[in-house]
This record gives structure tokens, C-alpha cells and sequence, in this order.
């Protein structure tokens, strides 16, 4: 197994307790709720951080909007005592992602050949076609997986 698939494998594993998570930010903010949860007022949050009140409003709504940087929400939520924790979590296994490209790979490069042999009257029978599949796909995933991921 080379590092790649280590490396895939290693993340599946922490992955698969993010995934069952429910990590929905509520509707007014993780920052709001974790302040007004504290008892905390918009004023002593912008005291904790050296910043005016107006900058902490002007940080929940960003946040709500998806405008805020990672930097401002690792300020607010030190200032909160708090760790701000960013990921990105694939919605699926990355080995089950790397596996279904390479499948789809494999059926756009099958259906030209075949096309192509069929004017040519040599199509192939299902049987030789899923084993050439097959074969493609697992050609794909033994190289370097950096070709899977370009435009058809």
C-alpha cells in the first residue's frame, strides 16, 4: 500500500465520526450562541479582544454569511476560551470517492473505444467489456492518482 492509500485510509478513519456529526451552525451563529450561552454581551467580547463593540456585531452577521475569515473567528473565539476548529469533511470515504472516479473515468474511456469498435463491427461482448472495466479501474488506482482528477 503506498502512501497515498495510507494516507487515505488514515483520514477515512478520522472522518467517519465527523461525518455523523451534526455540525449545523445556528441561525444566528456559533459565535453568538457560544457568547450569549456564556452570558457574555457583544461589549465584553470586544473588550476581550481589544476591538470595538461594532466589530463583534459586524462579526456574527459575517459569520452568518459565510464573509468572516478563519483568522477574526480564531480572535473571537480565543477571546471566548474557546478553539475554533475547521474541516473539511468529505461527505463520503475518500477511498469510496477515489474508486467512483476512477469508475467514471473508465466508462467515459470505454464507451469511446467501444463506439469506435462497434463502427469498425468489432464490438466487444459485457462480458470482455466489465473485465476491460475492471482492468482500467484498477490500472487508474495501482498509478498516481493525480490523473483521475483532470477534465475528461
Amino acid at each position: 500500500m503506498d502512501n497515498t492509500a495510507l494516507a487515505r485510509k488514515s483520514l477515512d478513519r478520522r472522518f467517519a465520526l465527523l461525518r455523523e456529526a451534526d455540525f449545523a451552525m445556528p441561525p444566528r451563529g456559533w459565535l453568538r450562541a457560544i457568547r450569549e450561552a456564556l452570558g457574555m454581551t457583544v461589549r465584553q467580547l470586544a473588550s476581550r479582544m481589544g476591538a470595538a463593540p461594532s466589530r463583534i456585531t459586524a462579526l456574527e452577521k459575517a459569520e452568518v454569511t459565510g464573509s468572516t475569515t478563519l483568522k477574526s473567528l480564531r480572535a473571537a473565539a480565543e477571546a471566548m476560551d474557546c478553539t475554533l476548529v475547521y474541516a473539511l469533511v468529505p461527505t463520503s470515504s475518500l477511498e469510496d470517492m477515489v474508486k467512483e472516479r476512477a469508475r467514471l473515468r473508465a466508462e467515459e474511456e470505454l464507451r469511446r473505444v467501444h463506439h469506435t469498435m462497434t463502427l469498425e463491427n468489432q464490438a466487444l461482448t459485457r462480458d470482455d467489456l466489465a473485465d476491460e472495466r475492471q482492468r482500467l479501474i484498477d490500472n487508474m488506482l495501482a498509478g498516481s492518482l493525480r490523473g483521475l482528477w483532470d477534465d475528461a
